[in-house]
């Protein structure tokens, strides 16, 4: 294995791998332009996603509480204004769809846990992602990103109705909505009386004799399986693909045994 090393970078360093490799923070990710003037002052980076819907994207090079707010804010402007970005940018190729949800990414190399509690009570679409640069040995002059997505916590769910086709149909990958449809029936085949697949306001959970223990988030082009690792610890893996399950399906079947007794 080649030997690499972590590399800090600044914020406006971070800004500009975001704008030249946006496909590695979400697949299908497009980069629209940056350092747009709002009311409270010029926003980070804003691209398009797979579903045409616009993203506000707020980066901090180091951990920062506050980069919350400074978000909602830039979120707020750019959603009451989402039409007009929808046109302005039409003529650069850019298909926004101002009806679409406005969602907003916060990017930084991590979140405290209060951040991440306070994100829970937040009802718009947000996904955290952290990140770490390295360079290679062989090639210190190059960079490369690595990001993450952060699993937000569940908030006690008011009693609302949301079908399972809502949830699924939020994917746009026709591909990964075959996998996730998949791998929810081989769920159910481990127990169809006691297993529970119930769709919530943005995830799946899954449940045996009434305890959970997955979440399922759709995404455009992926799902992230939440679910506790070898360790015992509550743990998000990104699936793009059924070589990404071959890892999570143990651990899934291992808690539903776990759980069910």
């Amino acid at each position: 294995m080649k030997k690499y090393k972590v590399i800090e970078i600044q914020e406006k360093d971070l800004e500009e791998i975001v704008r030249k490799s946006p496909d590695c923070i979400e697949q299908g990710l497009d980069y629209v332009d940056h350092q747009k003037r709002t009311e409270r002052g010029p926003l980070d980076v804003l691209f398009v996603d797979s579903g045409r819907a616009l993203v506000v994207a707020e980066l901090k090079a180091v951990e920062d509480d506050s980069m919350l707010i400074q978000g909602i804010d830039y979120y707020d402007y750019i959603t009451r204004n989402v039409e007009g970005y929808a046109r302005a940018y039409k003529t650069k190729n850019f298909a926004i769809d101002p009806i679409q949800k406005t969602r907003l990414f916060l990017i930084a190399p991590s979140f405290s846990v209060f951040l991440l509690n306070r994100c829970k009570w937040i009802d718009i679409p947000i996904s955290l992602f952290t990140f770490q640069c390295i360079a290679f040995e062989d090639n210190p002059k190059e960079i490369i990103p690595i990001f993450k997505e952060v699993t937000i916590p569940s908030r006690p769910q008011p009693i609302e109705i949301y079908t399972l086709e809502q949830r699924l149909n939020y994917i746009t990958d026709k591909d990964t909505r075959t996998l996730l449809d998949k791998l929810l029936n081989e769920i159910k085949e481990w127990d169809k009386e006691n297993i529970l697949i119930e769709p919530l306001k943005y995830d799946i959970s899954i449940k045996v004799s009434g305890r959970v223990f997955a979440y399922i988030g759709p995404r455009r082009k992926h799902f992230i399986v939440s679910t506790f690792d070898t360790d015992g610890e509550w743990k998000g893996f990104q699936i793009n693909s059924d070589v990404d399950l071959e890892d999570v399906r143990p651990l899934l079947r291992s808690n539903y045994e776990k759980y069910r007794k």
